[in-house]
């Protein structure tokens, strides 16, 4: 395994820092107090778009991106600490054109949209013209698993027909969301097999029939692009808007969450690395009880604890980005469930010390702690939830076993010995 990155990519960790630091950073209170008025920020982050393209920092997350496709191409190992630096700031990705979850359909659609799809959204979307959202999972029914998902997208003559409730489906009120794609159970899919029963059709969000019924807060906090839920009452879209194959839903689905994941485990130890910094600093300057809280054990064991696991997290990060660039994603399933699993659990235990550390400070919005906490609370659900990748990690580990049973019989030290009457 070789993590070093190259030094195309090198290069760019330093001008995505110095761009952070110069154009970002420095906006971030204006953008705040935007979104808490509940106007989306557009007004700013427009030019720090057209600034971000024009420096090379545009697109960087897809690494089969076209030569006459505007962006950088890397690869998943090299896009990585990108995501990392960028994610220190929640609504910094929107910048550079690599937001979740426009980044994952933008991937979908370069592989299986037709000519007309390609022109029609993803020409718009890698120019950061417009926004989209995922329609996945739905309200009453468990959508951590994909074949239960029970809205339905029927065939009528030259047309698709869907019907059916989704809820936190992101992006879904940002001003640019222009479409959605949405994951349904199709009427032309196998009868056999049930992985092969669902389809993706593409909605503009314009469609009569398709509602967005409300934004919904998570721990009440509302995020301005929308964790919404979605009502779609016969809404009908002409067959082209059919994207791949009739029954390929669910394969695609899986094939779209594994580079987001490694998106998402990248930004979080970002968060995670803000949070500790934060954490440090704020250690060697408070003082109870005539001592600095740096001088206690057990916040130097929180500081410490923090390092070691951030440092491990994002190793097994990396492990799961090179092997994906190495030998394709299915051949990484396992690894990007770990990394879902570990990023998630990470950054809750991290930003919880911190705010420990920041006392009754670490409640409020004076400082981002809260808002990560409560991301990282909600990253053990979205992508799938902590035991779908525990699930997913133990039934390799098991099947490994089955495979050499009785290999570990010669480490047993099990004389017959007699046993005295």
């Amino acid at each position: 395994m070789d993590f070093k990155h190259s030094d195309d990519s090198l290069q760019v960790q330093d001008l995505m820092r110095r761009f952070m630091k110069k154009h970002v950073l420095p906006r971030n209170s204006d953008w705040l107090r935007m979104a808490e008025s509940g106007c989306y920020p557009l007004e700013i982050l427009k030019p720090l778009k057209t600034q971000a393209r024009e420096d090379g920092l545009w697109n960087l997350f897809l690494p089969e991106l076209k030569e006459t496709e505007p962006g950088t191409a890397m690869t998943n190992l090299d896009y990585a600490p990108l995501a990392e630096i960028m994610g220190r700031l929640p609504w910094a990705a929107e910048v550079f054109n690599c937001s979740a979850p426009d980044t994952g359909n933008m991937e979908l659609l370069h592989r299986f949209a037709t000519p007309a799809q390609y022109d029609t959204w993803l020409v718009p979307q890698l120019d950061g013209r417009i926004r989209s959202c995922f329609a996945m999972s739905e309200p009453d029914t468990a959508s951590s698993d994909a074949t239960n998902i029970s809205t339905t997208i029927r065939r009528e003559g030259d047309h698709y027909v869907v019907d059916g409730r989704k809820w936190f489906i992101t992006g879904a009120n940002h001003p640019n969301c222009r479409f959605a794609i949405v994951l349904g159970r199709c009427d032309d899919g196998s009868d056999d097999n049930h992985h092969q029963q669902h389809s993706m059709v593409i909605v503009p969000m314009d469609t009569p029939g398709l509602e967005v019924v409300r934004n919904i807060p998570i721990m009440q906090h509302h995020s301005p692009e929308g964790h919404c839920e979605i009502a779609f009452r016969n809404v009908r879209v002409p067959a082209e808007s059919l994207l791949g194959r009739p029954g390929e839903g669910f394969a695609m689905a899986q094939a779209r969450l594994g580079p987001g994941r490694v998106h998402h485990c990248m930004r979080t130890i970002g968060q995670c690395e803000l949070a500790l910094e934060m954490m440090t600093e704020r250690s060697l300057e408070r003082r109870t009880f005539g001592k600095f809280l740096s001088e206690y054990e057990n916040v130097r064991d929180w500081i410490a604890e923090s390092r070691l696991e951030i440092d491990q997290a994002r190793l097994l990060v990396l492990q799961a980005a090179w092997k994906m660039d190495t030998f394709g994603n299915t051949a990484a399933r396992v690894d990007v469930s770990a990394i879902k699993l570990v990023a998630a659990r990470l950054q809750t235990r991290v930003v919880d010390r911190a705010m420990q550390v920041f006392g009754a400070m670490g409640l409020t919005p004076d400082t981002p702690l809260a808002y990560l906490w409560t991301w990282g609370r909600a990253l053990r659900f979205l992508d799938g939830p902590d035991e779908v990748h525990l699930r997913t990690v133990a039934r390799v580990e098991l099947e490994k076993a089955r495979e050499h049973r009785g290999s570990t019989a010669p480490y047993y030290n099990l004389e017959t010995r007699s046993v005295p009457r």
